[in-house]
């Protein structure tokens, strides 16, 4: 590929790594007039094999692969979770690159956020998908992820951009926001990956120590009592209770929700005998750990 008129800040493993939204911007401007189509996986680094299935799949369907690496402070509440966020820079670049990606952006935070700590005048908001579950457990936070969103992706034009399945509130309020406002952007949903033990893969994990790590497992179990209950012809509440009955098995964790939910609109379900599809939720604590995890409950996996 010849040298465009995008700024290439560092070239490592074969991947280009920008700095700046300008350069970001007119990278893939670039890529487009030639007549590529582009990709866009959007993540706060600390890759892993979930990551790579994202890319992998936006190099199977686009030309041009773009990873953004940035850990957006706006989504934190509080500092500690936040300066004890994972950060593997380097390993990241290897990663984007043997998956797929040939761009990797990683701007810092005063490029994206000028003036912080002062927070941005300007923020997108998604009601109604963002008041239940994980909006309310974590005031603030869909906020800033929407705001973090829409800003990359208006940087990166027109794409299509890869999210995963695992963060299922995140993704509904990714796809109203692309909506609503217009962007020239195709969100593609993708199945979450799963280690043996059935733990959905997530940074956070790399925070577990050994113990909370063999507790960890049990939200997929947990998640299954629930889609057996259903399958059993349970109700929404005979649902839930098999989620947190399990989940109750192990002392080590503490549940914070657990969620059948239509899965559109993320209300409750309390029809489950519906033909509309369905979600079944949960968010835990394990140890310091928040994690969450969900599955479609007719079709458990």
């Amino acid at each position: 590929m010849t040298a465009t008129t995008a700024e290439r800040e560092a070239t490592a493993a074969g991947v280009d790594v920008i700095g700046t939204l300008d350069g970001f911007s007119t990278r893939l401007d670039d890529e487009r007039r030639a007549g590529r189509t582009v990709g866009v996986v959007l993540t706060m680094g600390a890759l892993h094999r979930g990551h790579a299935a994202l890319v992998a799949r936006a190099a199977a369907e686009c030309d041009v692969v773009a990873v953004t690496v940035f850990v957006n402070p706006t989504q934190f509440a509080q500092s500690a979770d936040l300066s004890d966020y994972p950060r593997s820079p380097g390993a990241d670049v290897d990663v984007a690159g043997a998956a797929g990606a040939s761009v990797v952006f990683a701007p810092s935070v005063d490029e994206m956020y000028p003036g912080w700590p002062a927070p941005p005048a300007t923020t997108v908001s998604v009601r109604n998908l963002t008041d239940r579950w994980e909006g309310a457990s974590r005031p603030g936070h869909f906020e800033g992820v929407a705001t973090v969103v829409v800003k990359l992706l208006s940087a990166a034009g027109r794409c299509r951009t890869y999210f995963g399945e695992k963060d299922f509130q995140q993704l509904a309020v990714v796809r109203r926001a692309v909506a609503d406002l217009s962007l020239p952007v195709t969100v593609v949903g993708c199945p979450t990956v799963r280690d043996e033990d059935g733990l959905a893969l997530s940074s956070r994990n790399l925070r577990l120590s050994a113990d909370e790590r063999a507790a960890a497992p049990v939200l997929h179990r947990a998640l299954c009592a629930g889609a057996a209950a259903l399958a059993a012809g349970g109700d929404r509440e005979a649902v839930e209770r098999a989620v947190t009955d399990t989940v109750a098995t192990e002392p080590l964790v503490a549940l914070d929700y657990a969620a059948l939910v239509d899965a559109c609109d993320l209300e409750p379900a309390d029809d489950p005998t519906s033909d509309r599809p369905l979600r079944l939720l949960v968010a835990a604590t394990v140890g310091p750990v928040r994690l969450i995890d969900n599955l479609d409950p007719r079709r458990p996996r």
